[in-house]
């Protein structure tokens, strides 16, 4: 039986491709994911709930007369801090599963999805993850330009299904506002895989390119996954992985 990740840390503009690589995952056969894409049983921390779940109870407390926390009536967020804020739930949930069980990430892989946007969106929602998550993750990004996102958002729209992990779909307005650019490129440099630096944890990151879209399509999807995590076991499991990652070397830069 093949190794696994133990974390996975799948990011990318909204609409990019992140739900639908989810939804193939959980249709493959447990024992062929782990030989093809080294992922095991696996459970997802997607901080869409989150989101959602502040959009209901500013709702609620709406109907109760009191105080919106999180949004205006018209869902836009009041101030930035929320980000933050559902970064720390996902450290939550995490932090969960390993008090349950030591062992946990041993035995499943654990996937951790967000989109973030701006000039510091995924720098700062990086130096807000926690140790836990950070020394055990690899990072995978689905890059598609704005537009393709803007194009692929309005496709999914489904009417009544807006809590949808795989159908939500922001209105256009919200999509410029918050993830019209990235910083991702920065942060990468602009290579295609290497290692990352967060919060002295030394992480490896392969680029998923869903553009022209893949995600459409399992005939498509499965090769190129199959592509990419490969190349992100290939960074994990490499020669001086182990001392970089306890910190007894530096990251590479290739």
């Amino acid at each position: 039986m093949s190794e696994a990740f133990e974390a996975i840390i799948l990011i990318g503009r909204p609409a990019a491709g992140k739900s639908e690589v989810i939804d193939y995952l959980k249709k493959l056969p447990q024992e062929e994911r782990r030989q093809r894409l080294h992922i095991g049983p696996f459970e997802e921390i997607d901080d869409f709930v989150f989101v959602w779940q502040a959009f209901e109870e500013d709702d609620i407390l709406s109907k109760l007369g009191q105080r919106r926390h999180f949004t205006t009536p018209d869902y836009f967020f009041q101030e930035p801090w929320p980000w933050n804020f559902f970064i720390e739930r996902i450290n939550l949930e995490f932090a969960k599963r390993l008090a349950r069980n030591p062992n946990h990430t041993k035995e499943n892989t654990v996937i951790v999805e967000f989109a973030r946007g701006g000039d510091h969106g995924y720098q700062e929602a990086f130096s807000c993850l926690s140790d836990e998550i950070l020394r055990l993750a690899a990072i995978v990004y689905v890059h598609v330009s704005y537009e393709e996102s803007l194009r692929k958002n309005r496709r999914r729209q489904r009417p009544g299904m807006a809590d949808s992990i795989l159908y939500h779909s922001l209105p256009d307005k919200k999509m410029e506002c918050y993830y019209k650019t990235d910083d991702w490129e920065k942060l990468s440099g602009g290579r295609p895989e290497g290692w990352i630096e967060i919060k002295g944890h030394p992480l490896p990151f392969v680029v998923f390119v869903n553009e022209p879209e893949k995600t459409d399509d399992p005939a498509k999807l499965g090769p190129a996954l199959e592509e990419v995590f490969g190349r992100l076991w290939q960074l994990w499991a490499e020669p001086g992985t182990a001392a970089r990652r306890l910190g007894t070397a530096p990251p590479t830069t290739s």
